[in-house]
């Protein structure tokens, strides 16, 4: 029996235990915000412990921990980082018909808030990390596992703060666990630009419009003339072209139809509109905060300029930046993409597409320094919405995948 086969072997005797693991993780609350995720924290390192699995703790903020662990092999190589988030989004109970805290496993489903995003590729994440530890003899270079408590807002405690502080963190390559979908790999995604508009007036009596403008109706026709930053064209790399083309039938099955055709298109969203204080008062105030989405090929400068251009004919607006991180990618055509293609096409069938993604991930800090880092993971059923779910063979298609494309990665 080859080692893969033993690997595979392994993992199907332990099936239960794998399940039983995912399903505790689920459990677990670890809403961000508010962020603790110290609970979270502690189920895994239970776990590690459990298995004789040393680590350590990261916490510059103690209600965000962060988890380290790492091993040398027998023979000198390339390291590797196996990277995931124990933090997941906030709960609207709205729509659920499941616990969002249940972990249930209801016809071959496992539902719960962050089921999907991303307690399974983080689960994924754990146990490949145990099973190469047991035949490190038999590997070269070094693995590591981070599992990181901040992704949710973007890693100031978590993966940021450990690319940032923690350069043992960074390694050759990087492998994710985010949903992807299992048909696809994500190789870049797109960069989120956050900005506030704050629109002020004098305001006044519902009845006196002649007096003030309303900061609620500069809002609503600010709103539609935002629209502009969307047909901004993008001019992505010339290696990227090729795959976001053979990509596009993917992209619509992983993130669902008409997905491809915003992958490289300039993309906004109207977050939050607050504004007024009473039906009769005219507003004099009025706050709406959008989420600006750049595909490969546009830079934040080129957004900002329109930006300007659209404000210079509203001068009871200012601008307000909240955040930005740039799109990043790596190279569609690595080693690593084709280790994963191999492996999932075995086990499944399927040769995972190399794709960008819509949303964004930690991996996206190691790409910015020229690590290649790569998602492949389940689909994104329910993330951020009710009803969030994995299947359990999506989820232990995720588990082999990793298990064995780490492997080859860290024995060639």
């Amino acid at each position: 029996m080859s080692v893969k086969q033993s690997l595979l072997a392994a993992i199907e005797q332990d099936r239960d235990e794998i399940i039983d693991f995912f399903r505790g993780f689920v459990r677990v609350r670890s809403p961000n915000p508010p962020g603790d995720t110290r609970e979270a924290f502690a189920y895994v390192g239970k776990f590690l412990t459990a298995q004789g699995l040393e680590f350590r703790t990261v916490a510059p903020q103690e209600e965000f921990p962060n988890l380290i662990a790492a091993f040398d092999a027998v023979q000198p190589g390339r390291h590797l980082v196996l990277n995931g988030h124990i933090d997941v989004f906030p709960v609207d109970p709205v729509g659920w018909t499941k616990d969002p805290w249940g972990g249930e496993l209801i016809d071959g489903k496992i539902y719960g808030r962050g089921a999907c995003d991303m307690k399974a590729g983080t689960s994924a994440s754990i146990f490949t990390y145990r099973y190469l530890h047991r035949i490190r003899d038999k590997l070269k270079g070094r693995l590591t596992l981070t599992c990181v408590s901040d992704e949710e807002t973007f890693g100031p405690w978590g993966a940021r703060y450990l690319v940032e502080h923690c350069p043992e963190v960074l390694g050759d390559c990087l492998l994710n666990g985010e949903p992807s979908g299992t048909n696809t790999i994500r190789f870049g995604e797109k960069g989120p630009f956050w900005i506030a508009l704050n629109i002020a007036s004098p305001g006044g009596h519902g009845a006196y419009t002649h007096l003030s403008p309303s900061a609620t109706k500069i809002a609503a026709q600010l709103i539609a003339e935002l629209e502009a930053v969307t047909d901004i064209p993008a001019n992505p790399p010339d290696n990227i072209v090729p795959a976001l083309v053979q990509a596009a039938s993917a992209v619509d099955k992983a993130m669902g139809f008409g997905a491809s055709e915003i992958v490289p298109k300039v993309t906004l969203n109207i977050g939050m509109v607050s504004g007024g204080l009473k039906v009769n008062m005219i507003p004099g105030q009025c706050r709406i905060e959008a989420d600006i989405r750049l595909p490969l090929g546009v830079e934040k400068e080129t957004i900002t300029k329109e930006l300007h251009k659209i404000l210079a004919r509203h001068p009871e607006v200012t601008l307000e930046e909240i955040n930005f991180n740039p799109p990043s990618y790596c190279d569609p055509y690595g080693e690593m993409v084709e280790i994963l293609q191999n492996n999932a096409k075995q086990l499944s069938g399927v040769k995972p597409v190399p794709i960008v993604s819509l949303g964004g991930t930690d991996a996206r800090l190691w790409r910015y320094r020229n690590i290649p880092a790569y998602v492949y993971g389940p689909p994104p059923t329910g993330m951020g919405s009710y009803d969030e779910h994995v299947t359990v063979d999506d989820f232990l298609q995720v588990v082999r995948t990793h298990v064995l494309s780490a492997y080859d990665y860290l024995s060639r």
